[in-house]
């Protein structure tokens, strides 16, 4: 009889123990891993995610680039510390487009998609494709009448294969029924830079990228892969605005380990809710033209899964380069 109260003395113990962890997440420092060299979306949205967390906490948050193999290095790195919340992830559809590019190639992904437990969704700003001012065209279906007159002759730089910016370019190709040639490059401003050149016709980025070309008229901006329009750029009209279903997102999300106790993901869901709805995060996104898209884990793995279906398709379609 005393055993058996000493036993379960000690189990509500553990449980009283666990419970007072997650109470008190976080309890140590929180290291932000960003996939990619340092720049870009991913680090646009954790240095200011790094701020304020280490004034609501008092604990370090620093960001840490781990780049390499197209961001699937920082990922696993993330997936396979000790799962207490303390390790996080900022990324951006890249974590499923390796997976997907890898499927076709016969490759091991160093980690998979159900190793990852989806925090938050910070922002979805949708693809914004431009042309250079020379190209004889002002929309996007005197573009898709241009190609079909001279198919595979018009130029698109991308930030790469199977990337953000070369999957929404495939997905127009194959609703539109044309064919260019890719010239990719070794990201999104070298993309860009291409098309400005006079080396590519099209290119495409996210609004904060593109936007500043579009006024200065260094390349004209003709669509939007967005569901709605993009106040950083309100003029360009949607694709489905005329009559074509298609959606493209460089968004940026927050992730960690799927390892993490559900009471401790609890907590870091809702320091990330405070922290990414707080002033001086939302000021930061401000002054770079990206729109706040909070989402809470849940509903952003819906977001996630819509998004990485649209995608699966487009890299299926490209097959093996």
């Amino acid at each position: 009889m005393k055993k058996s109260l000493l036993t379960a003395a000690v189990f509500a113990g553990a449980i009283v123990a666990t419970g007072a962890y997650a109470q008190d997440y976080p309890t140590k420092t929180i290291n932000i891993t960003v996939p990619n060299p340092p720049g870009g979306m991913n680090q646009l949205h954790a240095q200011p995610l790094s701020s304020v967390l280490e004034k609501m906490t008092g604990q370090a948050a620093p960001v840490v680039n781990r780049p390499g193999a197209v961001a699937a290095a920082g990922t696993a790195y993330v997936v396979n510390q000790p799962p207490d919340g303390h390790s996080l992830l900022v990324t951006t559809a890249n974590l499923h487009l390796a997976v997907e590019k890898d499927k076709l190639y016969g490759s091991k992904t160093p980690y998979s998609l159900e190793q990852i437990a989806f925090v938050a969704l910070m922002s979805s700003d949708p693809i914004i494709g431009g042309v250079h001012p020379v190209l004889p065209v002002k929309n996007i279906k005197e573009l898709i009448a241009l190609a079909k007159a001279k198919p595979n002759e018009l130029v698109y730089s991308t930030s790469g294969p199977y990337g953000i910016t070369h999957t929404p370019i495939v997905m127009l190709m194959d609703a539109a029924k044309i064919t260019m040639r890719h010239l990719p490059t070794t990201g999104g401003g070298p993309a860009i830079t291409q098309a400005l050149g006079g080396h590519s016709q099209i290119t495409s980025g996210g609004p904060a990228t593109m936007a500043p070309h579009g006024k200065s008229g260094k390349l004209k901006l003709i669509a939007s892969w967005g569901e709605k329009s993009h106040p950083a750029v309100p003029d360009v009209p949607t694709l489905k605005s005329m009559g074509m279903n298609l959606e493209a997102y460089l968004w940026v999300g927050l992730f960690t380990s799927a390892a993490v106790p559900e009471a401790t993901l609890v907590k870091v869901r809702d320091l990330a809710r405070k922290a990414i709805n707080d002033p001086q995060f939302r000021k930061t996104l401000d002054a770079a033209q990206v729109v706040l898209d909070y989402r809470d884990g849940p509903e952003f793995k819906k977001f996630f899964d819509a998004d990485h279906q649209r995608m699966s398709g487009a890299i299926k379609s490209i097959g093996k380069i």
